[in-house]
């Protein structure tokens, strides 16, 4: 599985993307974030508060509990703000 990180989330990770091959208990998004941030020192940065990182499944929006069975990409990135 491809995973991509926007603006602050990608400059505290220190990449922008990776692949990865996610355990099996790994279900939805929120499963996803809590395992990332167990990954190391900049992972527990980018995901210390997992309630503000918005994410897409295959380019789409996504709700937190949203099952992540099936996707090719998921991306994660901080709320986004008009002006």
């Amino acid at each position: 599985m491809k995973l991509r990180y926007f603006a602050w989330v990608r400059e505290r990770v220190g990449r922008g993307e990776e692949e990865i091959a996610l355990p099996a208990d790994i279900g939805t998004v929120n499963d996803l974030m809590s395992w990332l941030a167990g990954r190391g020192e900049e992972y527990a940065h980018a995901f210390e508060n997992p309630k503000i990182i918005r994410a897409a499944i295959d380019r789409n929006h996504v709700r937190p509990d949203t099952a992540i069975a099936g996707a090719q990409e998921i991306a994660f990135f901080p709320p986004m703000t008009g002006g």
